[in-house]
């Protein structure tokens, strides 16, 4: 066997080893403080053992209710990701402006992830301008949870927690190979993305 294959091989054996121990931590976290870590949130009840438990976080310099309208106008179809179009939108560019027709949500609806009937997630629960949870309610395998968190006046910490637990190991393995390396980058895309829009509606006069 030669030194290419025993390298391939080592690679193979280390990278997801090195992805665990040292960057999967990372990314679970990202942003977050101990305290948002640890901290109980709506929904945390539905994925009672998770594999995958990502508390993340950053700071928006606008209230939570000039947050709020970008967050219920979310998912692919709709206003889109604010993340990486040409990945989660079919090249569809994201929304830079509050869509009126996507600002009536209530439990039961979807948010759709991709294309196809019901390829998405289910709003479980919400409230206005504080925390909406999403599900997949047939399974109860996942939820997320948006949550707005102010910090003064002008000022708001935007967390967002997934728990994904599925039986199996094929399926662990495909989730945290293929699935997790993937989703730190959209979804720290997304919450600069909604930081960003979020931000300059604030500072637009009123």
């Amino acid at each position: 066997m030669g030194l290419m294959t025993w390298g391939g091989m080592a690679v193979g054996v280390m990278g997801p080893g090195i992805y665990v121990a040292v960057f999967r931590p990372r990314r679970l976290r990202w942003g977050a403080t101990d305290e948002e870590v640890g901290r109980q949130m709506p929904g945390d009840e539905i994925v009672a053992r998770p594999v995958f438990n990502a508390t993340r976080a950053v700071t928006i310099d606008a209230r939570p209710e000039e947050i709020w309208p970008w967050l219920v106008q979310i998912g692919y179809g709709r206003a889109g990701w604010y993340s990486y179009d040409i990945l989660d939108n079919l090249g569809r560019r994201s929304a830079e402006q509050i869509l009126p027709e996507y600002q009536h949500l209530a439990p039961g609806d979807l948010i759709p992830l991709g294309p196809g009937e019901e390829s998405g997630l289910f709003v479980k629960d919400l409230r206005p301008n504080q925390w909406m949870v999403w599900w997949e309610r047939k399974k109860w395998s996942t939820s997320w949870v948006w949550g707005l968190y102010p910090i003064d006046d002008e000022q708001t910490r935007i967390t967002r927690v997934r728990n994904d637990y599925r039986k199996g190991l094929s399926n662990f393995v495909f989730g945290l190979l293929l699935i997790e390396p993937a989703d730190f980058p959209l979804m720290r895309r997304c919450m600069l993305g909604i930081k960003r829009r979020a931000e300059h509606m604030a500072g637009l006069p009123a």
